[in-house]
């Protein structure tokens, strides 16, 4: 499956996102993760949806993003709220057809996108 992630741009502090992440075929059995990259940081892992619509996020970002999942169009969305400058990075939007549990590891996914970039000032 290929990804394509869009949405990325330049907002102020305190602004709000919506990324998204098409799939070129069905996602309906994948497990689908967003991580991000910050220059000079480790590529981290953001949230995470399983196949029946679980969500798991990293401490940083919860109560502000929001992972969603919708089958029927094959894309997965991040809606990011309250932005700051520290969510600044490269979102990448990944995907893994037989990983049954939520993970932030990045060799637990086969495929990724090429990512969209966030700047928040």
């Amino acid at each position: 499956v290929q990804l394509v992630e869009s949405g990325g741009a330049s907002v102020q502090d305190g602004g709000s996102l919506r990324l998204s992440c098409a799939a070129s075929g069905v996602i309906n059995n994948y497990a689908m993760v967003w991580f991000r990259q910050a220059p000079g940081k480790e590529r981290e892992g953001v949230a995470h949806i399983g196949r029946y619509g679980e969500a798991t996020y990293t401490d940083a970002v919860k109560g502000r993003f929001t992972i969603a999942r919708d089958n029927a169009k094959n894309t997965v969305y991040l809606q990011m709220n309250s932005l700051k400058p520290e969510d600044t990075a490269v979102y990448y939007c990944a995907a893994d057809r037989w990983l049954w549990r939520a993970s932030f590891v990045k060799a637990d996914y086969s495929w990724w996108g090429q990512g969209t970039q966030v700047t928040v000032s």
